[in-house]
């Protein structure tokens, strides 16, 4: 059976610089009618950058929705027209001061799919050498390294919360078992 929801109308409630809020009025596969209150965001990139001892940068800041600090890979907003390993390219050097010569993309992720028209690209970045960090106005963080298996067992800890670190990080995981630095 198909389950495609029709829009037969979209009222946009909000637009901001970062993301468009709107209400679709949908036709159902039985015909009848609903709304979808429909988070627009322009996606994203998370990178997680392994050195040849297996550490990787992770940085902390704090997430206002949350009101706490929240650990998490780097990652930023993809430009419009970006292509999204250079968004993990310029990230990674922001946030960390890092720039790496090799990138394997581990696929994207839709972090909430019931509202949010949001797709996160994860990479994985090796061969790191040193960049500057330039961090955006208005952007604060902190930078740590943990070994890789360290995150692991954080992640299995529920110590790490932040969709995009954790399927970054076991995938990441997964992936340097079968492709060892």
């Amino acid at each position: 059976m198909d389950f495609f929801e029709k829009t037969i109308n979209t009222d946009v409630k909000f637009k901001g610089r970062i993301l468009t809020m709107r209400v679709d009025t949908v036709e159902l596969p039985d015909g009848t009618t609903s709304t979808r209150e429909i988070i627009e965001h322009p996606g994203g990139v998370a990178v997680i950058a392994v050195d040849e001892n297996g550490y990787v940068p992770m940085v902390t800041q704090f997430r206002k929705p949350y009101e706490k600090m929240v650990m998490e890979l780097p990652a930023g907003k993809l430009d419009s027209g970006e292509e999204p390993i250079n968004c993990g390219m310029r990230e990674l050097e922001e946030e960390t001061g890092l720039k790496a010569n090799n990138f394997v993309s581990l696929g994207s992720v839709m972090p909430s799919p019931g509202y949010a028209k949001e797709l996160i690209y994860i990479y994985l970045a090796t061969d790191l050498y040193e960049g500057t960090v330039h961090l955006d106005e208005g952007e604060f963080l902190s930078v740590e390294k943990y070994h890789i298996d360290e995150l692991v067992k954080m992640v299995m800890n529920n110590e790490l919360q932040d969709a995009k670190t954790v399927i970054g990080i076991l995938k990441a995981a997964e992936y340097l078992k079968k492709n060892p630095l």
